[in-house]
């Protein structure tokens, strides 16, 4: 398990980053919904929860990058927060929502006493995220469905994309962003191979 050099006292950095990434998401979040309800309305449910990572990329990108307690609570909650703003056709359970998938992803951190940020954390953060967000789902908006025909598939393709997306795509982006030298400040830049 990698140990990290950091403490868990937030730097300005940290909030400042942490907030960016969170507002930047919330902009895709509006975006990512448009698509959802747009063109890919097309594809069935639950076959369209293959596209479900992208709304949990906060929780797993801003604990790489950041790297402190609280950091993926803290992206996913305010990108959620940011996309009811702009608003989204879910309205204010997003506010809802948002805080249960980041308190699952930062578990996974957690549960190492962040300690780790490597690979399989982050595929753990995803899964756990999405598997919070699916549940949410199943019971708030589908609560008559089958679960054979429709809750277990849509549960199963959901943490699927969030493992994917939102876990191997944090991944790739925060060794990505870490090979430019933008992320020299922080423990992520300085251990480029250890994602």
């Amino acid at each position: 398990m990698e140990s990290t050099t950091t403490t868990g006292r937030w730097r300005t950095v940290d909030i400042v980053v942490a907030a960016v990434i969170a507002v930047a998401f919330g902009v895709i979040f509006w975006a990512w919904n448009l698509l959802w309800n747009g063109p890919a309305s097309a594809v069935p449910l639950p076959g369209r929860a293959l596209m479900y990572g992208v709304w949990l990329v906060p929780a797993v990108l801003g604990a790489l990058v950041v790297r402190k307690p609280g950091a993926a609570f803290f992206t996913e909650t305010v990108a959620a927060l940011v996309s009811v703003a702009l608003g989204t056709e879910w309205g204010w359970t997003i506010a809802l929502q948002g805080p249960v998938e980041a308190l699952a992803g930062e578990l996974a951190f957690a549960l190492l006493l962040y300690r780790s940020y490597r690979l399989p954390v982050a595929l753990l953060a995803g899964g756990l995220a999405g598997l919070a967000a699916a549940l949410f789902d199943v019971f708030v908006w589908y609560p008559g469905y089958s679960w054979v025909a429709f809750r277990l598939p849509y549960l199963g393709l959901t943490v699927l994309s969030c493992v994917v997306v939102a876990g191997a795509g944090s991944a790739a982006l925060t060794r990505s962003l870490a090979r430019t030298g933008v992320l020299d400040r922080f423990a992520a830049g300085r251990s480029r191979a250890t994602v």
